[in-house]
């Protein structure tokens, strides 16, 4: 997707407490990452807010005010456009395409924004799993099976701060590590749902 996203303590108590919690980080980071059971693509569809992400090369441009639109085309593949906000204030647009893996109810993906004639080499589609979403569709993450990139999204510019942190908690749980987070600023008001 979008198209990505460090705190430390100086007590003793959360250097133990970090130290404790290295083991069993590296325990879940070994185990597979684990997609959600199940997607149903078109409740996914329509804008989403960049929360959070890992930082990541191919968004170094964006300030802010990051979204991604899903819309199925014609062809069956969701049509993916990602927005974001530069430096000096202009608009920063990637369209691209992405196909379902496996099943119409299988929460892998693989999102391609190089041109469509390159579509047949297979280092231009990424992986774009779905690893967490609530039952109302409302916020997601999404990261791919090395743990590499993570997007934490939302139906709205703003989410809950307990949400958000539960969220983390699960996260966590999956073996990534949630300190690599960064937060993405989002001024603009919500958008009409399409």
């Amino acid at each position: 997707m979008i198209a990505k996203p460090s705190f430390f303590a100086s007590c003793a108590v959360l250097v133990l407490s970090g130290l404790c919690a290295v083991p069993a980080l590296a325990a879940s980071a070994a185990r597979p990452l684990q997609p959600i059971d199940t997607l149903v693509v078109p409740r996914y569809m329509g804008v989403w807010y960049e929360i959070a992400k890992f930082p990541n090369d191919f968004q170094k441009k964006c300030v802010g005010d990051t979204t991604a639109t899903y819309n199925v085309g014609e062809d069956g593949r969701v049509q993916v456009v990602n927005r974001c906000r530069t430096a000096d204030g202009s608009s920063d647009v990637a369209d691209g395409v992405a196909r379902q893996l496996g099943g119409a109810t299988s929460p892998k993906l693989k999102v391609r924004f190089a041109p469509a004639f390159l579509s047949f080499v297979p280092m231009v589609w990424g992986d774009y799993w779905v690893i967490d979403l609530d039952e109302k569709y409302q916020l997601s993450a999404v990261s791919e099976p090395k743990r590499e990139y993570l997007w934490i999204l939302s139906r709205t510019p703003q989410v809950a701060p307990a949400d958000y942190d539960a969220l983390l908690t699960r996260l966590t749980a999956q073996g990534l590590d949630v300190s690599k987070l960064v937060r993405t600023p989002q001024t603009q008001l919500q958008q009409p749902a399409p």
